[in-house]
Formats: structure tokens, C-alpha cells, sequence
């Protein structure tokens, strides 16, 4: 499944996803065109059904509609279907000229034929957890680039993108159902990283010793745990 913003809907990209000898799926950001802006007040009231949260459940003041039957599609892939989705807008956020009746419009375009239009649309909004991953890249070295080389400004760049990595799989996986979830690397470093410790070694076998007055000690033990079971031994 391949999900980008509206960047990624574009001939030349859907084109390449969907050429012979590729199985890909995709979920894009669709621009609401002129063509498309025209159709938004010919949807019927019962094409509207609610939009889910990302939590699935039902979203106030947020609905979707499949508008594919309404369009003219025939320069785009075969099986492209476009999902439009209508909300309240949020406070302070302004609308665009070619959102209608005081409700902000977004589009997607998916060739996925099964499941409910609300849960289709919840799972592209999801993809927006890469930005979050964008944001801690930066608070973990990416936000400057410390050497005049090139090269050595490439090798950095690698170190950085594996320490997100291992940080990101560390929280899906020692962290998992805890508050430390969801933590920015600042404060993992912060509550976690950086608890005072010392390692001890007796009669063959090394032991660490954390400081026990440390205020989320016992969440990073309950971490290094779950980690440690799916080690090999």
C-alpha cells in the first residue's frame, strides 16, 4: 500500500503504480480541480456517511462520499476510485474557493475496492504519522548538517536515520501500551536515555545497576524486558 499526500496524485506516479507487472495498491491526496469543485454540490445528502476517527469511531461534523461515478476518469488508471470528505472546519482554520456551504473539503484517490468509505479515508489520513517521524528525525540530528564534507554530512545523515529507526522500534516494542509510546525523542532522552547507571561485573556475569530514585526507572526496566524476550539467546 503506497500513501503519500496530494503530491503523489499525479498521472506520471499513478501511472508508474499501476503499469503491467506491478501489484500495488495506493491511497493519494487528490486535488480538488475545477471539475471536481463543480461536482461537490451535485452529491445527494444520503451519498454523505460519517467519517471515522482514527480510533473508529464516528466523527462529528466529518463526512465522505465516493464521487468516481460522477467524474471524468478515463485519462487516469482503470480502478481509480475518488473519495471526497467534508468537515467542520477546526477554529481559526480558513477555507479554500472551492470549498462549499462553509464546510472544508479534501479528496483521495485509492484503488482499493473493499471496505466502508469511512475506513478507507481514516487509513490514508493515518499515513500523516510519517511527518511525525519527519519532526523527530530533525529533534535526533537532522536538523543541521554539523561537517563541511560532503561525505562525511552523508554518513551522518545514515547514523541519524538508523537511530530513528531504532528508537521508533524500541517504542513499538519495549513501550508498547505505556505513555512513552508516543514521547518525542527529546523527552525519551530526557526520562529514559539518560537515567544514571553502572555496570557490574561478578563472578562471570555483568550486571546494570539503574538509579532507583529515578522517576520512570520502572517503565525503562518494563522496556528492556519485552525487548530482551524477543532477543535470541
Amino acid at each position: 500500500m503506497i500513501r503519500t499526500d496530494s503530491a503523489g496524485g499525479t498521472h506520471g506516479f499513478l501511472d508508474w503504480l499501476t503499469a503491467k507487472g506491478r501489484n500495488f495498491s495506493y491511497s493519494v491526496g487528490f486535488t480538488i480541480t475545477d471539475a471536481v469543485a463543480k461536482m461537490l454540490p451535485l452529491i445527494p445528502k444520503n451519498g454523505w456517511s460519517r467519517a471515522y476517527d482514527s480510533d473508529g469511531t464516528e466523527r462529528d461534523g466529518a463526512w465522505v462520499a465516493d464521487i468516481t461515478g460522477i467524474l471524468d476518469l478515463s485519462s487516469w488508471p482503470k480502478g481509480m476510485r475518488i473519495i471526497v470528505r467534508k468537515e467542520v472546519p477546526h477554529v481559526g482554520a480558513q477555507l479554500r474557493i472551492t470549498d462549499i456551504d462553509g464546510h472544508r473539503y479534501t479528496a483521495i484517490a485509492t484503488n482499493q475496492e473493499k471496505g466502508q468509505l469511512a475506513d478507507l479515508e481514516v487509513r490514508h489520513r493515518l499515513r500523516a504519522r510519517c511527518e511525525d517521524r519527519i519532526r523527530n528525525a530533525k529533534d535526533t540530528g537532522f536538523a543541521n548538517l554539523p561537517f563541511k564534507s560532503f561525505t562525511a554530512n552523508e554518513l551522518w545523515c545514515h547514523v541519524v536515520m538508523m537511530a530513528t529507526e531504532i528508537m521508533a522500534w524500541t517504542q513499538m516494542i519495549g513501550f508498547k501500551d505505556t505513555k512513552a509510546r508516543r514521547w518525542e525523542p527529546k523527552k525519551l532522552r530526557a526520562r529514559l536515555f539518560e537515567i544514571g547507571g553502572k555496570l557490574a561485573t561478578h563472578a562471570r556475569q555483568t550486571t546494570l545497576h539503574l538509579a532507583s530514585t529515578a522517576p520512570e526507572v520502572q517503565l525503562l526496566l518494563q522496556g528492556v524486558k519485552r525487548i530482551a524476550a524477543l532477543s535470541p539467546p
